[in-house]
């Protein structure tokens, strides 16, 4: 991939857009009514990765993520008539949590408008920190019109979730933050969605240090960033596991902001960000969402652009269901080998099964659970499919497992992840 490069006129036109001045402002005015979460170095991912990891931990906000900053400082812009009428907004994540809070905590009336697919945890998450939800049209983008028709019938305040200056200033005092703490940092890996993180990080790092490496990182299912900065038509959709970055649209001030801010950008799979939210559970106990995880999981996928370097990744959200977290922790087992499922093909007599159990017994793995076909075959009526759920120390454990079947004359197969 080819650095995005910056003309002088786009680093001046970046500039003239959000300037440092205006994140110290917002630092200002958010100081205290916000966590300044902590930036730490990790020993283990650092060796991971061979790079010097830095861990700015935003899943510590009170609503588990960053988008509390822009939020708060964008409602504290508002006129008093403003304030008394109310702010709207449309979103089925974080900007609707950190809005609804910080608007409660301000006696500002805050009213989130979400698609109908809206998962009902996060309709809850919301009105129990002081929103009132909507539920309107089957996408974002008809909520978002709804959003926009209920700003002019009455007359409340829009507060877009990242194309917004106030709101990508409060952002960036994200960077402000971990630069003070850390000022060798001269990476940084940000997520981008619409760009409201990365145009308020992006500002204050290249103000701070004209030389830092800024690095945006989307997924590789909605690369609509990407393809506007690039000029690519890469297809958008899907389900990712990194939702809080999975935008159709990209911001216009944002994408005008980031144009000549950015070094390179990069795509991450969605195996690679399950493998990256596994990796911070286990390495740094932290639990994060797939979008908190995409720097992670872009240093660890490209390897050789931040081999060396001081790198900085931003956990910016926490917030994930808990099924989806047991289901993605379940599946790094099953790549890691230590969880698998092993299909075999026995003939169905008596103690077939049972001279399988004990290559299992003699190798110590660990049987789960077991199934057994033998009606939905293309095997002859006396034969049977088994597939044996188990558990391993390791995939060298596993692999002896296999070989030693396969010794003894058994057709057997491992049921792989994509």
């Amino acid at each position: 991939m080819q650095d995005l490069g910056q003309t002088s006129a786009s680093a001046r036109s970046a500039t003239s857009l959000l300037t440092i001045d205006d994140v110290r402002a917002a630092a200002t005015r958010i100081a205290g009514a916000v966590v300044r979460t902590p930036t730490l170095y990790s020993t283990t991912l650092s060796a991971i990765a061979g790079a010097d990891i830095w861990v700015k931990f935003e899943n510590l906000q009170f609503t588990a993520a960053y988008k509390e900053r822009g939020a708060l400082n964008a409602l504290l812009q508002l006129t008093q008539e403003q304030r008394a009428r109310g702010v709207i907004a449309a979103s089925a994540g974080n900007h609707a949590q950190g809005l609804s809070y910080h608007g409660r905590r301000l006696g500002v009336p805050v009213t989130i408008i979400m698609p109908k697919t809206t998962p009902m945890v996060k309709v809850m998450q919301t009105e129990s920190v002081g929103g009132k939800v909507v539920l309107h049209g089957e996408s974002y983008d008809e909520a978002s019109d709804q959003a926009r028709s209920m700003e002019k019938q009455l007359g409340l305040t829009f507060i877009h979730p990242f194309d917004d200056p106030h709101v990508a200033a409060g952002q960036g005092t994200v960077a402000l933050e971990m630069l003070e703490d850390v000022p060798q940092i001269d990476t940084l890996a940000i997520p981008v969605g619409g760009g409201g993180l990365a145009s308020g990080m992006g500002t204050v790092a290249r103000a701070l240090n004209p030389d830092i490496r800024l690095i945006g990182v989307e997924a590789e299912l909605y690369p609509s960033m990407f393809n506007r900065l690039k000029g690519t038509s890469l297809p958008c959709g899907g389900d990712t596991l990194a939702e809080g970055i999975a935008v159709w649209q990209p911001g216009e001030f944002t994408s005008k902001v980031l144009a000549g801010l950015l070094d390179d950008f990069v795509l991450v799979s969605e195996s690679a960000l399950e493998g990256a939210l596994a990796l911070l559970l286990q390495i740094e106990k932290t639990v994060v969402e797939g979008a908190g995880a995409a720097g992670l999981a872009a240093v660890l996928s490209n390897r050789e652009m931040f081999a060396g370097r001081k790198v900085g990744i931003v956990l910016s959200g926490g917030n994930i269901d808990t099924r989806l977290l047991a289901n993605v922790l379940l599946r790094d087992l099953a790549r890691s080998g230590r969880l698998a499922r092993l299909r075999l093909t026995l003939q169905d007599r008596p103690g077939a099964l049972f001279k399988v159990m004990e290559e299992f017994n003699t190798h110590n793995i660990n049987i789960i659970e077991i199934w057994h076909q033998r009606i939905f075959t293309h095997l002859p009526a006396k034969g049977l499919i088994t597939d044996i759920e188990c558990e391993a120390r390791d995939r060298e454990q596993l692999d002896a497992l296999v070989a030693a079947l396969r010794a003894k004359g058994y057709d057997v197969s491992q049921v792989e992840l994509n």
